[in-house]
C-alpha cells in the first residue's frame, strides 16, 4: 500500500506539473496593494495592525504576470517598490520553470508604486543588459530626462520600448498587448491601461483612473468585451481619509463602480476583479466586509491567483 501510495502522489504531481507547462497563456497576480502596499508605512490603525504582527497577512502592491507557457516567455505588468519580493514569489510560484527576469516590463505611469522598482535593474543590484520597459511617449521622456531613470537608460540596463496609445503589439503568436490611455493625475508622465488579448481570453487592466465618466470610453462597454477585467479599487468609500481631502487623490470608489453596474447581470459583473487597494479599503482587511461584498457576487483579486 505504501508503494502505491507514493506511486500515486507523485503521478498526481507529474500531472500538475505538466498541466501548468502545457496549458495555454495566463495572467499570475503578483500584488493587489495601492502603491504605499500592506501594512503602509506610518499607520498605526486598525486597518494595518495585525499586518504589522503577521507577515501572511502583507500584500504586495499592485502587479502580475503574463505568462505564454509553450514559448517559456513572462511579461511583468508594473515595476513596483516589492518587486524584488514579486520576481521571488514568481519564481516560487512557477517552480523555476520560466527565466528569473521577464521578457520585458510593462508600465502604466510614473506614481511611486508602478515603475520605482526599476532601481533594481541597474548596476548596484542586479545591472541587467537592455532589459525592454514598455511606456508611452510621456513616461519614456521622465525616464530618460530624469535621474536615477536616465542612468538605467544610459549604462543600457533598461531599453526602453515606446508604446503609442491605441496601438497592438504581438508578443508572441498568441499574445497581443493594445495600449490605450485613462485620464488620472499626470503629474509626471501619463496614464496607460492595458487590454491583453490571449488566445480567446481578453484581460483588461485599469489600475488607476480618477473617475469613470472622465474617460471617453464607456467602461460597461470595455467590460463587456473582456474575460477578465482587473479594474481600480483603491477606495471602498469616501470616508477613508478623514485627515485628507480624498479629492487630492481621485479614484472611482468600489461603491460608485457597484452603482454604475448595478443593472447589469451577474454574467458582467462576475468578469470585474477589484485591485490596487489602499491600506483603508476593508477589503484587505475586513473579513465580515469582505465576505459580505462577495456574497452580493463581487470579486477581488487575489495575490497568486492564475487567470
Amino acid at each position: 500500500m505504501r508503494t502505491s501510495f507514493y506511486t500515486i502522489l507523485f503521478l498526481f504531481f507529474f500531472h500538475v506539473s505538466n498541466a501548468q507547462e502545457s496549458t495555454g497563456s495566463f495572467i499570475q497576480i503578483l500584488g493587489i496593494a495601492q502603491d504605499g502596499g500592506y501594512p503602509h508605512a506610518g499607520c498605526k490603525k486598525n486597518c494595518c495592525a495585525m499586518a504589522w504582527q503577521h507577515d501572511s497577512l502583507q500584500k504586495f502592491v499592485v502587479s502580475f504576470a503574463l505568462v505564454d507557457p509553450a514559448a517559456k516567455k513572462w511579461w511583468l505588468f508594473e515595476a513596483t517598490p516589492d518587486i524584488k519580493f514579486q520576481l521571488q514569489y514568481f519564481r516560487d510560484l512557477t517552480r523555476g520553470i520560466y527565466n528569473y527576469l521577464p521578457e520585458g516590463v510593462f508600465i502604466t505611469h510614473a506614481h511611486i508604486g508602478h515603475y520605482t522598482g526599476l532601481a533594481q535593474f541597474g548596476r548596484e543590484v542586479m545591472n541587467t543588459k537592455e532589459l525592454p520597459v514598455y511606456v508611452l511617449p510621456g513616461m519614456k521622456d521622465f525616464l530618460e530626462t530624469n535621474g536615477p531613470w536616465s542612468q538605467l537608460v544610459k549604462l543600457k540596463n533598461i531599453l526602453i520600448t515606446p508604446l503609442k496609445e491605441d496601438s497592438v503589439l504581438l508578443l508572441t503568436d498568441r499574445i497581443r498587448v493594445k495600449t490605450f490611455r485613462v485620464p488620472h493625475r499626470d503629474e509626471f508622465s501619463e496614464t496607460a491601461g492595458f487590454k491583453i488579448s490571449s488566445g480567446n481570453k481578453v484581460y483588461l487592466f485599469i489600475p488607476d483612473i480618477d473617475k469613470w465618466e472622465k474617460w471617453n470610453r464607456n467602461i460597461i462597454d470595455e467590460v463587456k468585451l473582456a474575460d477578465v477585467a482587473l479594474l481600480d479599487g483603491t477606495f471602498y468609500e469616501g470616508n477613508e481619509l478623514p485627515e485628507r481631502k480624498i479629492s487630492e487623490v481621485p479614484h472611482p470608489l468600489i461603491t460608485e463602480t457597484m452603482e454604475l453596474f448595478k443593472n447589469e447581470g451577474d454574467m458582467v459583473k462576475s468578469k470585474i476583479f477589484f485591485i490596487h487597494f489602499n491600506h483603508t479599503n476593508p477589503l484587505l482587511w475586513n473579513n465580515e466586509v469582505k465576505a459580505e461584498f462577495k456574497k452580493q457576487g463581487w470579486r477581488i483579486a487575489e495575490q497568486g491567483e492564475v487567470f
